[in-house]
Parts: structure tokens; C-alpha cells; sequence
């Protein structure tokens, strides 16, 4: 992040703007928004800006500018549209002391003007670091047609409430009465009496919480077991987004994406509790122990698994401690690695007239997996998945054979499934564990891997896994199928 975004306080700060064309107007139509006193110096300036001069809005100077003209002035912009007097504005300012902005020119700017959604006196501030100024555009579009119009009336109202609020104690209980307001109670009494009626509810709610928080009864605290997906945070459900954006803690597991993390509210108290297969692990008496700790004490907590949290998520477990300590919880759904892979190999995980079913297995769960129906997994047709089996690879494989299973039974093994690093690798049976066991020798097969048995990827796909699988690697060699083997010559120089 090149540009750090700050909000300046114009109040009785001075502006100059060289330039008088549709430049400067553009720019002059936001900073007019502002308290501050504007100067505009251009020999020809546009109707609109002689008339605002005439309105006593800014003043005009009807010739260059000039060095004195930028003294004690703290923003100048150059929109003269010319590169040689725009050079000339930027220099002056640059000798003042004031900060600059020369118009399309992002080399020669100390600061960028954002795009601006206006619902005073909420503003919210989009760029781009300069580099697509009409995508920033699009983006403040798309967010000014979501905000509800009434959103800057409560937004002020709630400006004259502030202090008030200050009664209440720091923190949670802040939050949770201006969250209360904003989400609810404040948007129904505005559409049903306008402002004198949402004010009547702040009053209200105000009462409502001094009085929660005098008697030490803060807001009940809440869980959220939510699914982060297989990574690619554009893959997390809308529900799961929200519940980020309000957690007052986020407790995740080691496979959730930074990317994913991100959008946690930056307030939020971050725990990872990492989990890795035979490897070091947060025993999960201390997860169920840390949701209640923090919900206990009125946290809203995201209790973040990756892929969906009621698969392999050990999510019976916590439900049961967090109702033990009657802790209220919610289970928001996200998408299972397995749905993330198979889209990775462009196949479905059921096909009318080869399987009706599929298996989800975990390699983690060696008890369990040994009692699975190995003679039905072994049949042609079948599909699974199989979570977390690059460590059982060499015991699914001799499973499945000793069962009868077809040795050219093709398998897929899914690396990252979802994010830009994704890799697959296409298999039989027969070479299952040598196929792992020259990828993690090679380095490959680090991240978490999803083995599909029975599917292998799409021949067009493994022709042209460029442009038809985005961010996969398919590594065809000794191991592919027979059935792929023809379409991966025919595609090769």
C-alpha cells in the first residue's frame, strides 16, 4: 500500500487549485464540500468556477498562479490540464511546504484524490493507488446503490448522540449499543417516523443499555461456527462475511487463508488454534475452553474452520461445550474442499450412470478409516474423497486392491484447492503411493491435499489446463491414466 488513506480535517485549512478547465471543476466539486478556503488561479476559468466565485464560495485569481498565491496553504492542486504549467503549479506548491496533487500525473502527486461515496458525515474512500481510477469508479457505484438513503441521517443523528453515549463503558458495551442502532432500531424508526422517531429509539436503547451495564449484565455473548472455504476468500458466504465484520474475536484453524483473515474487523482479537495432521496441535478441550472464555465474558466470537465446519470440523464437540455453558451458537455453512477440487478437475462429484454417491473420508481418523466398506469403494463407478490422505495414501491403496479394486481406477490429487497455487495431480490406484511419494519428495504436495478417488480432470482441461483450470498445475507423467494418456500426446508439440 503505497498511498496510506487518512481523512483531513479541512477546517480553516487554505486550497489552491491551478487551473480553471473541467479539470479543476471536478476537483472543486468536492472540495466545495468542504470547509476550507479555496483559491483558483487560471487566466480563463470555466463558467461554473466564475460562478461559485460569484456566489462567494471560493476566490478567483484570473491569471497564473503565482508563488505568493501558495503561502500558508496546505493543499495545491495542478489542473491546468497542460504537463508544463501543471510542472510549474506542483513546484510552487512543493517550495510552500504544501502537499500536491497534479491531476493524472501520479509521479508528481504527494497525495491522490479517492473516489468518494458522500452520505455525510459518513464518507467512505475508494482508490486504487492511481492505477484504475475507473474501476474505483465502478466500486463507488456499486456501494452507493447498497447504502440505504437514509443512512447519512443516521449517521448525523448518531454525531449529536456521541457524547451521551460516552456514558456507557468503553469497549463491548459501546459497540454493541451503536450496533443495535445502526442495525436495527434506528433504520425502522427512521422509515417509520423519520428523525424525531429514531431519535426517540436512541433514547430508548441508551436507557436499555446504561441499565444493562450498571447492573453488570453486559451483552450476552454469542458463537458463530462458521465455514471459511478452501481458501479463496471470494468462495466465503455473504452470512460469513457478516459475522466477520462483527466478531469481536476470531478463532481459527490452521488452514484458513491470510486472505480469508483479512477480512476480520480489524478490532478483533485474533487466536489461531492450529491443527496438523501427526503434527503439533491445540488439544481441542483448549478450543472448547478459549470459545467459552471469550463468549462467557460477551464476546461475539467467529469460531472460523476451513472448508464447511460439519464436515470433519469436530463441530458436535464444541456445541456441546458451548451449550454446557449456555452460550448461545449459530453453524454458518461454507464450501467443503471436496466441492472446491472437483470444480478444479471440471467434473461433478455425482454423474447419472456411474455413481449416485459419494464418500467423504478423513485420513486424519485412522480408526475410522480402517472400518471403512472397502468392498464397496473398491466397485467401478465409485467416487470419494478422501480429506487429509496424503499421509494414508499407501494404506488406501493397498485397501482398495486387496478389495479388488481396479489398479487404472484414476485418482486426483487436489493441492490447495481454490487458491492461486492450486496443483493437480492425476493418477491411478495402481501408482497412488509412488505418485506421493516422488511429489513430496519433489517438494510438491506441502498445503492440504484432497484425494478424489474414482474422477480424474477433464480431458479438454488437461489439454489446456492454462486457460480451462486457472491457478492449476496438472502434472501428467508416468502416472496418468490410460484414458488421458492419448488426449495429453495429441496436445503436446
Amino acid at each position: 500500500m503505497r498511498h496510506f488513506p487518512i481523512y483531513l480535517d479541512m477546517n480553516r485549512q487554505a486550497v489552491l487549485v491551478a487551473g480553471g478547465g473541467e479539470a479543476a471543476v471536478s476537483k472543486l466539486r468536492l472540495l466545495l464540500k468542504t470547509p476550507a478556503r479555496i483559491t483558483v488561479a487560471d487566466p480563463s476559468p470555466a463558467p461554473a468556477i466564475e460562478g461559485w466565485a460569484a456566489e462567494g464560495r471560493l476566490t478567483l485569481l484570473r491569471r497564473e498562479v503565482e508563488a505568493a498565491d501558495a503561502v500558508g496553504v496546505s493543499l495545491v492542486y495542478g489542473a491546468t490540464e497542460d504537463a508544463a504549467r501543471d510542472a510549474r503549479a506542483a513546484r510552487i506548491g512543493r517550495e510552500a511546504g504544501a502537499l500536491v496533487n497534479v491531476v493524472d500525473d501520479l509521479k508528481a502527486s504527494a497525495f491522490i484524490t479517492p473516489a468518494i461515496v458522500d452520505r455525510a458525515p459518513l464518507t467512505i474512500a475508494i482508490g486504487t493507488e492511481g492505477a484504475a481510477p475507473v474501476l474505483a469508479r465502478l466500486v463507488k457505484a456499486a456501494i452507493e446503490a447498497r447504502l440505504p438513503p437514509g443512512i447519512g441521517r443516521l449517521a448525523r443523528l448518531g454525531q449529536r448522540f456521541r457524547a451521551r453515549a460516552s456514558t456507557l463503558p468503553r469497549g463491548r458495551a459501546r459497540r454493541a449499543f451503536w450496533k443495535a442502532f445502526y442495525d436495527e432500531a434506528g433504520p425502522r424508526a427512521l422509515e417509520r417516523g423519520g428523525e424525531r422517531a429514531a431519535e426517540t429509539a436512541l433514547e430508548g436503547l441508551l436507557h436499555e443499555h446504561a441499565a444493562r451495564a450498571s447492573n453488570g449484565a453486559g451483552a450476552p455473548g454469542h458463537v458463530d461456527l462458521v465455514g471459511a472455504g478452501p481458501g479463496d476468500p471470494e468462495l466465503l458466504t455473504l452470512r460469513a462475511r457478516r459475522a466477520l465484520d462483527r466478531a469481536d474475536v476470531v478463532i481459527h484453524d490452521r488452514l484458513v487463508s491470510p486472505e480469508v483473515l483479512e477480512l476480520a474487523r480489524r478490532e478483533a482479537l485474533i487466536i489461531p488454534v492450529g491443527k496438523q495432521g501427526f503434527g503439533p496441535s491445540v488439544p481441542q478441550s483448549r478450543i472448547d475452553a478459549l470459545l467459552v472464555e471469550h463468549a462467557g465474558a460477551g464476546a461475539h466470537v467467529v469460531r472460523l474452520k476451513s472448508g464447511d465446519p460439519t464436515v470433519f470440523g469436530r463441530l458436535d464437540e464444541e456445541i456441546e461445550a458451548l451449550e454446557g455453558a449456555g452460550i448461545s451458537w449459530a453453524i454458518v455453512p461454507g464450501i467443503t474442499a471436496a466441492s472446491a477440487a472437483v470444480a478444479g478437475l471440471g467434473q461433478s462429484l455425482t454423474r447419472r450412470g456411474r455413481n449416485g454417491a459419494v464418500r467423504f473420508l478423513t485420513g486424519h481418523d485412522m480408526q475410522g478409516f480402517a472400518e471403512q466398506d472397502w468392498r464397496a469403494l473398491a466397485r467401478p463407478g465409485e467416487v470419494a474423497a478422501i480429506y487429509m490422505g496424503k499421509a494414508a495414501a499407501r494404506f488406501v491403496q493397498g485397501r482398495l486392491l486387496m478389495h479388488g479394486a481396479d489398479p487404472a481406477t484414476p485418482v486426483s490429487l487436489v493441492e490447495n484447492a481454490s487458491r492461486p497455487d492450486q496443483r493437480i495431480l492425476a493418477t491411478t490406484l495402481g501408482d497412488l503411493a509412488r505418485t506421493v511419494d516422488d511429489a513430496r519428495a519433489g517438494g510438491r504436495l506441502s498445503g492440504p491435499v484432497v484425494m478424489m478417488l474414482g474422477l480424474s480432470p477433464r480431458a479438454a482441461a488437461s489439454a489446456l489446463p492454462a486457460r480451462d483450470v486457472p491457478g492449476a498445475e496438472i502434472v501428467p507423467d508416468h502416472v496418468l491414466t490410460p484414458v488421458l494418456e492419448p488426449v495429453l500426446k495429441e496436445a503436446t508439440p
